[in-house]
């Protein structure tokens, strides 16, 4: 059970803090506990049964934070392929659901080649994965901001500085 001023992922809302834990009667007419959650990057409050089936974790730590980056070259970012936009959007929301820095990255990276080809084409980037690169991008640097206490906007430069200054590997 997470504490009173523990920062989480609380699944698609991206990172919150607990801001109490309490009981409230449910319509049942039963007891049930409640996290109050308050998103650091939006307005809203969220009450969060304790047991709620959507995915709750801890932020990552600094270190975790840092392995992950370092980890950002090796992640695969195959596009996923057609034209179907309907599937293409399943394939985007499985990445979000899945509550994982991992599959954000695989996002960013898989929108980032379609959109490299489309602009190889003469084309403009789609609609579609622009909308959804802008939410992974807020979800994915809102929590590194948290984990390298840094503002969300100098995560970017700070992910690129780390991957410049790592050791390359032999090859």
């Amino acid at each position: 059970m997470y504490q009173v001023g523990d920062y989480i992922v609380y699944g698609t809302s991206g990172v919150c803090q607990v801001a109490a834990i309490g009981t409230q009667a449910a319509k049942t007419g039963t007891q049930r506990t409640y996290y109050t959650l308050r998103p650091l990057y939006s307005t809203e409050t969220i009450y969060a049964p304790v047991d709620a089936p959507v995915s709750m974790r801890p932020v990552l730590t600094k270190s975790e934070a840092d392995a992950l980056i370092q980890q950002f070259p090796s992640i695969c970012g195959d596009p996923i392929g057609g034209n179907n936009t309907q599937l293409l959007i399943h394939s985007y929301q499985n990445a979000f659901q899945s509550n994982r820095c991992t599959d954000l990255v695989r996002l960013l990276k898989a929108i980032h080649t379609k959109d490299t080809a489309a602009r190889k084409q003469g084309r403009r980037p789609g609609k579609v994965e622009e909308r959804y690169r802008k939410r992974a991008e807020e979800l994915l640097y809102g929590e590194l901001s948290v984990s390298l206490c840094l503002p969300p906007e100098e995560v970017p430069n700070y992910i690129r500085h780390s991957l410049e200054s790592s050791p390359k590997e032999a090859g």
